[in-house]
């Protein structure tokens, strides 16, 4: 029994490789940890690209620190082993879901061009040390495959860095750095090649005093480089073929170099600007017509003093226009997150329902007024709602000057006018001078909007009536006989349309019914007439009818012969 057990228990435990195989887990292309380990692959993938060039053009610098590069060297390697396995454990969409499969992971994995070259970027080309020697660094050119790792880590970076622009330029010097280093350390090798201090040209002697530092050979070099892509000149004329075809070989790339620097640099310029007219409203285009209209200098100067309060002060007027490309869920949702505290403050949409808030985030439209500017009116004819996110508004008199009130952020007005309350004596009209006192920032709601979000919330319609009946109530604007009278009306009318509605039901009934009976007495009818033609047919038929049809039928007989006859002629 105890084997018997011993033997149970062995198979149902499941493999070691099998448990290990579950403890990794499957990454999300998408995902953070991901990101984090492509940014970590930068650096064995930059390593490779800059140093392995430089120690085999610069013997010195590989031979001083051999084991320092041999040790990084495996350090890179043993990453590059690691982001094969993280390929197998990284999963991909396939209709919209993520595949956690590892098996259709790793099949998928294994038949794109990404894992030969990061099985060729592995090989032990490192074996040839045995019979070459340590001091020959091209054997591990192959690390180069892995680059396209590098590419995907600043495509992550730009799109998730909240400075693309600034990225975008730091990757070009990267770009540009990496192209002067390796074209310095060919020009150092050819120099050694075609021998040192021989002309002009090459590299200085380094018996030369200063000329034999490690140092000041590469930064000679690099700046050599530097004069030659860079077409400043002053550079030293080749002497001999090598010279010249190296030089030739630079100045296109130079000139593909320059191609590619303006248009980067083109390309984030336009980037930015379209960000800014994206964000701030064009000022030049308002400028240009105020000076053709001949405006005064004063409404202008207010005009420019708006516009440069909205650039300084980072604040955007077209938030529907920048968030129109997210799904309407998505567009929702950020635009809960940033207004929605502000809504949730009006009194009159307190214990609202989630979704009618989230529809009304979306219509809310910010507003900037400057100092002196009224918001509103009296007797204004009232067709939005305000909410104060920031700035302080006045309630004066008819003067402007005398102030009865001061609105601070989180307050809300005008919400009265935009919902139809039944005995509001003020009707739609303002009942108050609003003014800005200075910057003023406001979300506006129209009551077309309104209406819109509560025609899909009758019992939100409701109960913010109930509550607007309450605010006018304490405000002493609420006539309760003109209410009253209208709720008669309203019940009145509502009770004659049901009555309507009852008779057009009545008069539909009674159509379908006639419509019925019509049918019915068609097809008796038809049948009837067709059992009369049945019956018709089975009566016999006169003798006298029969001789003078036959007698007819004769004549006919005869007419005809004596027609054809006549028409044949004599032969």
């Amino acid at each position: 029994m105890s084997q018997n057990n011993k033997v149970k228990t062995t198979e149902s435990s499941p493999p070691a490789s099998t448990k290990a195989r579950k403890s990794i887990p499957i990454l999300d292309p998408s995902g953070d940890h991901y990101y984090w380990w492509l940014n970590t692959m930068v650096f064995p993938v930059m390593y490779n690209l800059v140093i392995i060039v430089c120690r085999a053009c610069f013997p010195d610098l590989q031979h001083s620190y051999l084991v320092v590069w041999l040790v990084l060297d495996y350090m890179s390697d043993l990453l590059y082993l690691l982001d094969i396995v993280v390929r197998f454990n990284t999963g991909f969409l396939e209709q919209g879901i993520l595949v956690v499969d590892r098996s259709s992971i790793s099949r998928r994995y294994v038949r794109t061009w990404s894992f030969l070259l990061d099985l060729v970027s592995l090989a032990p080309t490192d074996l040839g040390y045995l019979q070459l020697g340590p001091h020959i660094p091209t054997l591990r050119l192959n690390r180069f495959l892995r680059v396209p790792r590098l590419f995907e880590a600043f495509d992550r970076t730009e799109t998730r860095t909240a400075y693309p622009n600034a990225f975008r330029i730091a990757k070009l010097m990267i770009y540009i750095f990496v192209v002067i280093h390796w074209n310095s350390c060919l020009y150092f090798a050819l120099s050694r090649y075609l021998g040192f201090g021989r002309d002009a040209w090459v590299y200085p002697d380094p018996n030369l005093p200063g000329f034999e530092r490690l140092r000041r050979q590469y930064l000679y070099s690099f700046y050599f480089s530097t004069l030659i892509l860079t077409t400043v000149g002053d550079t030293p004329l080749p002497a001999r073929e090598e010279e010249y075809l190296f030089m030739v070989g630079d100045f296109l790339l130079a000139v593909m170099g320059f191609a590619t620097i303006m248009g980067s640099m083109s390309s984030v310029i336009y980037n930015m600007n379209t960000a800014d007219a994206a964000f701030y409203p064009d000022h030049a285009l308002v400028k240009k017509y105020l000076k053709l209209q001949h405006v005064n200098r004063r409404l202008e100067r207010r005009v420019i003093d708006w516009y440069q309060h909205l650039q300084i002060n980072k604040k955007m007027t077209n938030e529907v226009a920048i968030l129109q490309h997210l799904p309407e869920r998505l567009r929702a949702e950020v635009a809960v997150s940033v207004h929605l505290s502000t809504l949730s403050r009006v009194q009159i949409f307190q214990n609202c329902e989630a979704s009618l808030l989230e529809e009304l985030v979306l219509k809310l439209q910010p507003q900037t007024y400057s100092p002196g500017e009224y918001v509103c009116r009296k007797g204004d004819i009232g067709r939005e709602m305000y909410i104060i996110r920031e700035g302080q508004l006045a309630v004066v008199a008819d003067d402007g000057v005398t102030q009865y009130a001061v609105l601070g952020a989180g307050l809300y007005f005008g919400e009265i006018s935009i919902i139809n309350i039944k005995g509001n004596m003020s009707g739609n009209r303002r009942t108050a001078n609003i003014k800005s006192l200075g910057y003023s920032d406001l979300f506006c709601l129209s009551k077309e909007d309104l209406r819109e979000v509560l025609s899909e919330y009758p019992q939100a319609q409701t109960v913010m009536e109930e509550k607007g009946r309450e605010i006018l109530l304490k405000m002493n604007k609420l006539d309760v006989n003109a209410e009253a009278a209208e709720i008669a009306l309203q019940e009145a009318t509502e009770s004659r349309l049901r009555g309507l509605d009852q008779q057009l039901d009545d008069l539909q009934t009674k159509f379908a019914r006639l419509l019925a009976e019509l049918e019915s007495s068609a097809l008796k009818i038809a049948y009837r007439i067709e059992r009369l033609e049945w019956e018709t047919r089975e009566w016999p038929i006169p003798e006298g009818l029969v001789d003078a049809d036959a007698d007819d039928e004769g004549e006919a007989g005869e007419g005809t012969s004596k027609s054809e006859e006549g028409m044949v002629g004599p032969v």
